[in-house]
């Protein structure tokens, strides 16, 4: 189903409060709170003003992944900071990098191998050592790593944390999440990993359309935080 029509003619971008507002014939564009969005960067207004001009006829949020990080995580972080701190630092109950698979021999030690590395550096940079669990039934993690990994979460500022919130959820890691934020890795680089039991099948025995899609939508919400985080910080 088509977007809503475009309502307006033309885009531009201003200096305001110490920011920049995306203007909409004149007007700022509203965010959902109702309340004009307030970039922290000129660059990062430049591009979510490319993606309103951009829009023709209907206005398809699909191709508008910056606004609708705005519109989302960031709109999130700005009403309720402390829930999504707490949100996001609850994906280390679960990381997706503290399961390992029990079988074939050879998906074994490509986890260990391009796993292990991030989990050894978030004990180093946050002193949060994470278990390591083999198969997938649930187990605690040490409440001290929790404490530490939360701290790192609430000390991002507002677009970080955006960011963090957004890519957490896409990758299914806070570890991940974290380290595409601290520029340990790449966007591209985190997709991969999250993705490596996936990929991993794929090769032995062939993929489905389905599963595709999936795919690239986690790649486009991974690599719109990284770019997101990227605009707003420099």
């Amino acid at each position: 189903m088509p977007g809503p029509r475009r309502f307006y003619r033309a885009v531009a971008v201003a200096p305001r409060d110490g920011g920049f507002v995306v203007l909409l014939d004149g007007k700022p564009a509203q965010t959902p709170a109702q309340g004009p969005f307030l970039s922290s960067t000129r660059r990062l207004a430049d591009a979510i003003a490319a993606e309103w001009e951009a829009q023709e006829k209907t206005i398809e949020p699909a191709t508008m992944p910056l606004w609708v990080l705005v519109s989302s995580a960031l709109y999130d972080v700005l009403q309720a900071r402390d829930r999504v701190v707490d949100n996001v630092a609850g994906f280390a109950r679960t990381d997706l990098l503290c399961y390992r698979a029990t079988h074939p021999l050879d998906l074994i030690a490509l986890q260990r191998e391009r796993w292990q590395p991030l989990l050894d550096w978030a004990a180093h940079e946050f002193d949060a050592p994470l278990k390591v669990m083999d198969g997938v039934i649930f187990e605690g993690q040490p409440e001290p790593a929790m404490v530490a990994l939360r701290k790192a979460v609430a000390a991002q500022d507002a677009h970080r944390l955006a960011a963090l919130s957004h890519a957490t959820r896409a990758l299914g890691s806070l570890v991940l999440a974290l380290a595409l934020v601290r520029g340990r890795i790449g966007g591209e680089e985190a997709i991969a990993l999250s993705l490596l039991d996936e990929l991993y099948q794929i090769e032995k025995w062939g993929d489905a359309p389905e599963a595709h899609a999936r795919r690239a939508e986690i790649r486009a919400e991974v690599l719109a935080a990284e770019r997101f985080m990227e605009l707003a910080t420099s």
